[in-house]
């Protein structure tokens, strides 16, 4: 299966957003895993990146970045940068990404990759994700690819009133839930959305994590 038969195989699973399907067509998603696991890279799968991380599953991928609901015009900002996989699809589908990896070699890695490859709308930095990035805050989209206990406050807190948060909550090992927060436009209390239970690894350190 390459990465166009992927994309049909998202669609029949559900995926109806065009652009993200697209986004994941154009993309080789060999080229962000290790060598010894590239047989299985258009497997609908989690694989290993090193360091106890790993590439997320592409549906869960397709289904993460749909339900960003991106424009094209937005500033993302994604907890935990892994292999660049996610950042890359994100960076097909909205203005800027902004990006954090808590783990020095994946950083780099990620970094090199994303340049050769052309993406000129993203910015990496290395760093604890449950900070966040406040130099460059409010986003009006932030994704988690990894699972902390309970939702950082201070990434919450960089997020836009009316903007959007897709993040999976729950303790390792535990009961974990993907949900879409979405801030009140005024400031209130946000709404609060469970797509579907998932296992992802933990946010640690505070915030260790990948996508």
């Amino acid at each position: 299966m390459g990465n166009v038969e992927l994309a049909d195989f998202l669609a029949r699973q559900g995926i109806r957003d065009r652009r993200v399907l697209d986004a994941i067509a154009r993309l080789d998603r060999a080229e962000f895993i290790p060598e010894n696991a590239r047989s299985s890279a258009t497997a609908d799968s989690p694989l290993p990146i090193g360091h106890g991380q790993t590439i997320s599953q592409p549906y869960i991928v397709a289904l993460m970045s749909q339900a960003l609901e991106l424009q094209g015009h937005e500033r993302v900002l994604e907890i935990g940068t892994g292999s660049g996989y996610q950042t890359a699809v994100l960076a097909q589908l909205c203005g800027e990404v902004y990006s954090v990896e808590i783990v020095p070699s994946l950083a780099r890695s990620a970094r090199a990759l994303l340049e050769r490859l052309g993406f000129q709308n993203v910015h990496l930095r290395e760093g604890d994700g449950s900070l966040g990035w406040p130099e460059e805050a409010p986003f009006d989209v932030v994704i988690g690819t990894a699972a902390p206990e309970l939702v950082p406050p201070k990434v919450l807190g960089q997020l836009k009133p009316g903007g959007r948060m897709v993040m999976p909550v729950g303790p390792q090992g535990g009961n974990q839930e993907l949900l879409r927060i979405t801030r009140a436009p005024s400031g209130g209390i946000p709404r609060v959305e469970h797509l579907l239970p998932v296992r992802f690894v933990p946010m640690t350190g505070e915030a260790r994590h990948q996508g």
